[in-house]
């Protein structure tokens, strides 16, 4: 940031409080939320990243600004709002289930007209999704900010991240909206049936694919491996094998893991890129809660 210019990578969406249980019934709390989280892999896997949203103005907020700090985050975007925190209670971490407390939090009270002005011109990718999407009025300020980010030919990506909270007949058509703009989609077998209910996975696709039939889309079925789909070719790779401390973060890391390599390493093949989503979506799950892996570990495992 010394030289004044704004983040390559741009992530909109909610930030928020996991208080995860534990197997002997205590709660720890964590910061995360899907898209803070993905900013925060971004910023930790070394590219200049902002993550766009509000947080609270007392412990829950001050431990989400102080660790998006501590990962090189671009502090000019994010907001403090005097609302109460988001929290998330994650009751089960093997799989991960969730129930969210966030009536008038903070992260609804976000403010466009406060981004710093020209944020856009240096912006190359910038993400949205997550349960941001499935929060009126949040949700419509941000899928206008994707679609004047698309205008100015800025590239989109997204990652659903479905949650229950999706299924409320609203969520639709702004899921459908955001698709048809972005170049860069992330999805999980889980995403796929809880947005295509009663399809098959490969009908899912396909039904995807309809909706947004030049992006790329980023497969990601937890052991069973990655899969990138690119027109009509597809690419798979193997998940790492790893000690898994819990799964909470894992699809927010690859999805990092994913747009970071292209922005630092564009000429880098696409099965290396795989390889390269695969591990950072491995070390992220080697450690308990929303852990952000850093360039050297990844780096590190790969070698």
């Amino acid at each position: 940031m010394a030289d004044g210019r704004f983040p390559r990578y741009v992530v909109f969406g909610e930030a928020l409080t996991d208080m995860i249980r534990q197997d002997d019934g205590t709660w720890h709390a964590h910061p995360g939320g899907s898209c803070w989280n993905v900013a925060r892999v971004g910023a930790r896997l070394g590219v200049h990243t902002g993550y766009a949203g509000a947080v609270s103005k007392d412990i829950f907020g001050d431990e989400i600004a102080e660790a998006g700090a501590q990962a090189g985050l671009d502090a000019r975007f994010l907001q403090r709002a005097d609302a109460p925190p988001f929290i998330a209670m994650v009751t089960s971490r093997h799989p991960p289930r969730y129930v969210f407390l966030g009536e008038n939090s903070a992260d609804l009270h976000f403010q466009p007209a406060r981004l710093p002005e020209g944020w856009i011109e240096d912006a190359e990718i910038v993400h949205l999704g997550g349960l941001a999407l499935a929060r009126p009025p949040l949700a419509q300020r941000l899928v206008e900010q994707a679609l004047t980010a698309r205008c100015a030919g800025r590239r989109i990506a997204f990652d659903p991240n479905f949650r229950n909270e999706m299924r409320d007949p609203s969520y639709q058509p702004v899921f459908r909206q955001v698709v048809a703009i972005a170049n860069h989609i992330k999805v999980s077998d889980e995403d796929l049936e809880g947005l295509f209910p009663g399809l098959a996975p490969r009908d899912a696709v396909a039904e995807l694919r309809a909706i947004a039939p030049d992006a790329e889309i980023l497969l990601t079925r937890g052991a069973r491996g990655l899969c990138l789909i690119r027109g009509e070719h597809v690419l798979e790779a193997p998940a790492r094998r790893v000690d898994v401390a819990d799964t909470v973060g894992c699809g927010d890391a690859a999805m990092a893991g994913w747009i970071s390599g292209k922005l630092l390493y564009p000429e880098m093949p696409a099965h290396r890129q795989l390889a390269r989503i695969a591990t950072v979506a491995a070390v992220a799950a080697m450690h308990p809660g929303p852990y952000a892996p850093s360039a050297r570990e990844v780096d590190a495992m790969l070698d």
